[in-house]
């Protein structure tokens, strides 16, 4: 009888490096977080290394540090949500054991990151980080979130499925095995992938 893969490969010791991928308000940090929670591991947010208040860049030499150091103080595993490889090459990626691709329908997330956008602008939820609140002049330029989510949406499915192919063809496994992991749908694949994290979990 087949043994039914586990929802996350890990170390083979019980130690979880996750890097999740996918585009602006897809739910990177929401899943990130619940992640963390579950498996009782930090979570770092790379939006949250790379801006200073008012939306001013760190630097790429900055940024680097920021990020190998916040990896390097997590030793017994972390969920790291976000994707800075122009900037930041493959510091977390070569130190990952799960990489996952949120790969939901643009029609499923953009509506959520919307309301989200408009309730920041208006002070009704928190900004991305502390010091970069929403303005008109950043809501209605061509840096706004939402402007960003519909132009990025398929350069990321894009990138991200190159990597998927090639991740798939280097570690020569099926899709259940591979280190990347794929959802899709509106919601139903990820809620019953997170219960099989749970269920996986329980067993420890």
């Amino acid at each position: 009888m087949r043994q039914t893969p586990s929802p996350l490969l890990g170390d083979g010791r019980g130690v979880f490096r996750i890097h999740v991928v996918g585009n602006a308000g897809s739910g990177k940090s929401t899943l990130s977080r619940e992640l963390a929670r579950i498996l009782n591991i930090p979570y770092i947010c790379l939006d949250e290394l790379f801006w200073k208040p008012g939306f001013e860049m760190e630097t790429a030499e900055q940024f680097r540090v920021n990020v190998a150091n916040a990896l390097a103080n997590c030793p017994n595993g972390w969920v790291v949500d976000g994707d800075f490889r122009r900037r930041i090459s493959d510091i977390v990626d070569t130190q990952t054991t799960d990489e996952i691709w949120l790969d939901l329908p643009l029609a499923l997330y953009l509506p959520r990151l919307t309301i989200r956008t408009l309730a920041r602008l208006f002070g009704l939820a928190e900004p991305c980080r502390p010091g970069c609140e929403e303005t008109l002049s950043v809501f209605f330029s061509r840096e706004n979130m939402i402007w960003w989510c519909i132009t990025n949406h398929g350069v990321v499915r894009q990138r991200e499925a190159a990597r998927y192919e090639k991740m798939g063809r280097e570690e020569g496994t099926d899709v259940e095995n591979r280190k990347m992991r794929r959802i899709g749908g509106w919601g139903g694949q990820l809620r019953a992938w997170l219960e099989e994290v749970r269920d996986m979990r329980r067993g420890h």
